[in-house]
């Protein structure tokens, strides 16, 4: 798969836009990639982890979300189901599973149901497989609106403490099991 052709697809003009999603996707990819490196006996897909690190927030453009010159109508919880969609009609649904998986830790359908989030009810977007949790995390540590900057373990964990203690919990579990 070439990701730079699915990407250049969808954002076919060089954009403020499109700098923001590479740039914060390739830090994604780069710590995927060194946890893959501290741990070969987990025996991990890297060219997997690159390539759907680098589409995982695909969707992103067709959000309204003005800070990262997205200019769409969708909430912007929603970028990761857009991603998936799109994924799969390109024909590549493991990807696509890290799109829709990757926000915040995983969202159960019990805190979309309970937080009524404009997203599919009875459905939990959740990462299941290693490569999809480690992306999740890896997302943690890079925000697009700070892209020079990558997020201490207590920063990631206190923001996502807004979401939860169990989310904050899983991040923190994660980090002992990737990088502690």
């Amino acid at each position: 798969m070439d990701y730079n052709k699915i990407i250049d697809k969808y954002y076919p003009e060089e954009t403020e836009r499109k700098r923001i999603l590479i740039t914060h996707s390739k830090s994604v990819a780069q710590r995927a990639l060194q946890i893959a490196d501290l741990h070969p006996e987990l025996n991990l897909d890297r060219e997997f982890l690159e390539e759907a690190a680098m589409l995982h927030d695909l969707g992103i453009f067709a959000c309204d979300a003005k800070a990262i010159d997205c200019h769409g109508t969708e909430p912007y919880i929603r970028h990761g189901i857009i991603g998936a969609d799109i994924l799969r009609k390109e024909g590549f649904p493991q990807h696509a599973r890290v799109c829709e998986r990757h926000t915040g830790t995983g969202l159960p359908a019990h805190h979309i149901e309970m937080l009524q989030l404009p997203l599919p009810p009875y459905v939990d977007y959740c990462p299941e497989t290693l490569e999809e949790k480690i992306i999740c995390y890896a997302d943690k540590f890079y925000s697009k609106t700070h892209l020079n900057q990558c997020k201490t373990m207590e920063q990631a964990y206190r923001s996502l403490m807004k979401f939860g203690h169990d989310t904050a919990e899983r991040f923190k579990q994660w980090y002992q099991e990737f990088e502690g």
